[in-house]
């Protein structure tokens, strides 16, 4: 059984530990209100804008611009989208088990774009060829942050070395649940609801290839500013919660430790006072 001196001294850092723990969910709750209300403020406008580069897709097809064309064959490039930071619970590990999933499951060349360190380690210990690497982008995106990832992409894509680019993230949907995704950036794909194209929907002006053009660039931008801004959010929560546990199982660990502890003086009292006991019966 452990001296008294080593219980105590497992308490006190245990209540340590807690301290550290309720600092960072603290932390992390403060930091999540606001990378929530960027994350959902931003979603009806990439929805919208997915919604209108769909219908110019349907109308004008691969041969207007080349990030509309669906070539087949070819290197297939993934964006992973991970945390620099540790201490997010299970949130690094389930989203680079989903990339591997979708990397295992692809015939042909494949090589990654890791945004994040987690990811980055991930995929260098896995021998993933890595094309490019991204630091996170701080508590704060912008979308100025995200513009030399989607240049280097459309490059890409445009030259040829590419024909198909996903992106691997961790989709908001609560606070309690994160739930890892992928999305096809590019090429882009057609609105499954033919009904709403150009003249139903849409009047562009002065024409719809003039208007893809400008679109194009921005959209790829975007796509990728409202991933990251999904896996910030995730990433706070997921601390949250994560910090929130930590501090509770360090509360249980604390009370057994002191009920321990009080057993064992207990026990050393007890003997102690046989000892004198025993003592004075043999004078």
């Amino acid at each position: 059984m452990a001296s008294q001196r080593d219980i105590r001294r497992r308490i006190n850092s245990s209540k340590n530990i807690k301290q550290i723990t309720r600092a960072m969910q603290f932390v992390a709750a403060s930091k999540l209100k606001r990378a929530q209300d960027a994350t959902l403020s931003a979603r009806p406008y990439a929805e919208k804008l997915d919604e209108v580069l769909a219908d110019l897709a349907i109308v004008l097809g691969g041969e207007e611009h080349p990030l509309l064309a669906r070539r087949e064959g070819g290197k297939r490039l993934i964006v992973l989208i991970t945390t620099d930071r540790g201490l997010a619970g299970a949130l690094n590990t389930n989203t680079i088990r989903f990339a591997a999933q979708a990397i295992t499951g692809h015939e042909g060349d494949l090589t990654v774009v890791t945004v994040g360190r987690k990811g980055r380690d991930a995929m260098r210990r896995a021998r993933v060829p890595i094309e490019a690497h991204f630091e996170g982008f701080g508590d704060r995106p912008q979308f100025a942050d995200v513009l030399p990832l989607a240049r280097l992409i459309t490059d890409d894509y445009l030259a040829g070395t590419y024909n198909k680019v996903d992106i691997v993230f961790s989709q908001f949907v609560s606070t309690l649940s994160q739930r890892p995704a992928i999305d096809e950036l590019l090429p882009i794909a057609p609105s499954d609801d033919t009904e709403g194209i150009p003249g139903n929907q849409f009047i562009f002006e002065p024409d719809p290839a003039s208007v893809l053009r400008q679109l194009l660039p921005r959209y790829v931008a975007t796509r990728l500013f409202q991933a990251v801004l999904e896996a910030k959010a995730s990433e706070e929560s997921s601390r949250m919660v994560a910090m929130k546990n930590a501090t509770e199982n360090a509360d249980e660990l604390i009370e057994d430790l002191t009920l321990s502890y009080n057993k064992v003086r207990q026990a050393n009292i007890t003997r102690e006072m046989i000892e004198i006991a025993s003592g004075a019966q043999a004078r």
